[in-house]
């Protein structure tokens, strides 16, 4: 049975950004790399980005904000329009 943790979208940035509930502390030794799955709703990335990333445009990838919190991000776009999720979407991270 693999590790999880589940959460929820919190708020839209705006950006389009979907920024949830999951914080930095909760994912501690949490690995960054393709073991990780985050996902939403039919929506599923593998891993957890670093700030800087370098993933090309219209990528969607899972990262921490600048506070500290799990967010989708659409490489160059907004995760918001082209997933179509909202507020309160459940969230699961499993590894």
């Amino acid at each position: 049975m693999p590790n999880t943790i589940t959460g929820k979208i919190a708020e839209i940035d705006s950006a389009g950004n979907l920024i949830t509930d999951i914080t930095a502390e909760q994912l501690i030794g949490v690995p960054r790399d393709e073991s990780v799955s985050v996902a939403a709703d039919e929506h599923e990335t593998i891993g957890i980005f670093p700030e800087d990333h370098g993933q090309p445009e219209m990528t969607l990838i899972a990262m921490l904000d600048v506070a500290g919190r799990l967010q989708f991000v659409l490489v160059g776009d907004s995760a918001q329009m082209m997933l179509g999720l909202g507020v309160g979407t459940q969230v699961t991270v499993r590894w």
